[in-house]
């Protein structure tokens, strides 16, 4: 088998796995009224190093990968529910931070078991080495199409 059907079949297979990470993913969470999408963002801004002061629209669009069109519509959704704020910075009131409300956190906190248990059965045949494999094998991978994707925007 040669290198492009190779490279074809892993692509096939990562939008195969994208694709059924996102329906049970949001089977997981569905009981707390979330998406795959919301629980990426909720789950970006619970992270120690940003819970407090959140974070730029721009910065999570970087974060998370997506376009500013998606990422508003998941934001409007989760400000409407009064999940997330979006507060001024002092000192430039152009510029706003993103971040968790109270119920928010509560939300994300009641959401965390589900999720370990998600991921405790997705991950249930793969060993701890195997999943640090994977992890460095999927970091190389969204360097190289992050790379791919600078070279289109120059």
């Amino acid at each position: 088998m040669g290198r492009f059907d190779i490279a074809n079949r892993l692509f096939l297979r990562l939008y195969q796995a994208s694709n059924l990470m996102h329906k049970t993913g949001t089977r997981a969470v569905s009981v707390f009224g979330a998406t795959t999408q919301q629980w990426a963002v909720l789950g970006a801004l619970s992270r120690p190093a940003v819970h407090q002061r959140g974070m730029t629209v721009k910065d999570l669009i970087a974060f998370l990968m997506v376009s500013r069109q998606n990422l508003t519509a998941v934001l409007d959704r989760l400000e409407g529910a009064g999940l997330v704020e979006r507060v001024r910075i002092v000192g430039d009131g152009r510029l706003r931070h993103v971040r968790l409300t109270a119920a928010g956190d509560r939300n994300w906190s009641e959401m965390l078991a589900s999720i370990r248990d998600y991921y405790a059965d997705a991950l249930a045949d793969f060993s701890t080495e195997d999943c640090l494999l994977l992890f460095r094998l999927l970091d190389r991978l969204r360097d190289s199409l992050g790379r791919i994707a600078g070279a289109e925007s120059e």
